[in-house]
């Protein structure tokens, strides 16, 4: 039988694989993907717009902010790359959210359905928010991006008018992994967690059903 040592490290591992797997900043590509994948009108979008648009939030939201963490970690802005000191997060936060909203005044001016421009700018609320709230409270960014995927494809399900039951499922079990994960890490406390979920779910939920 496995000792309980041993379990726990295989879990803390698990843990940390699953925080990279679902690092927040993957979670816009994660969304246009569910988008452009669902079997709704936006599955039939011409190929060079979908390549388009995966390229913009590739380089704008994932390959810019991953580029200036070395830089902010040799001017001593950050002290480790997992960034879990709330103060230290302020300022990548800032930078990922003035990103966010350069990639969604870039999308709005291309001629693409609305959802997307849309899921687009609820991300950047969704970033505002969560660097606003950082000055007091350290929310668990990942749950913030869990909840994001969630309330995208329930809002994507009712507005389109097609059953998503397996995206929904997928993303239902990956956020249940990805709460879990950050507890079992001890980064974040419960209530953090919690925040974090309803706060990505209901305000992209909320953006994208009003407007």
């Amino acid at each position: 039988m496995m000792d309980t040592g041993k379990t726990d490290n295989i879990l803390t591992l698990m843990a940390k694989a699953i925080s990279v797997a679902f690092h927040p900043l993957f979670m816009p590509l994660y969304g246009i993907v569910i988008i452009f994948s669902t079997p709704t009108l936006f599955g039939y979008l011409p190929f060079s717009v979908k390549r388009l648009l995966f390229l913009i939030i590739m380089i704008n939201n994932v390959f810019l902010p991953i580029s200036l963490l070395p830089y902010l970690r040799y001017r001593n802005h950050i002290t480790s790359w997992t960034i879990d000191n709330r103060r230290e997060r302020m300022l990548p936060l800032f930078i990922t959210t003035i990103l966010y909203a350069a990639t969604s005044y870039i999308i709005i001016r291309y001629p693409v359905p609305a959802f997307i421009k849309t899921f687009i700018f609820g991300v950047f609320i969704i970033s505002l928010s969560v660097t606003t709230l950082n000055m007091w409270w350290k929310i668990s960014i990942h749950s913030t991006a869990a909840g994001a995927l969630a309330a995208l494809v329930i809002v994507l399900s009712f507005k389109m008018n097609s059953p998503l039951l397996w995206p929904l499922l997928i993303v239902i079990v990956s956020a249940g992994l990805i709460l879990s994960s950050r507890l079992k890490l001890n980064v974040h406390n419960p209530a953090e967690v919690w925040l974090g979920f309803f706060l990505g779910f209901f305000g992209l939920g909320l953006v994208m059903w009003f407007f």
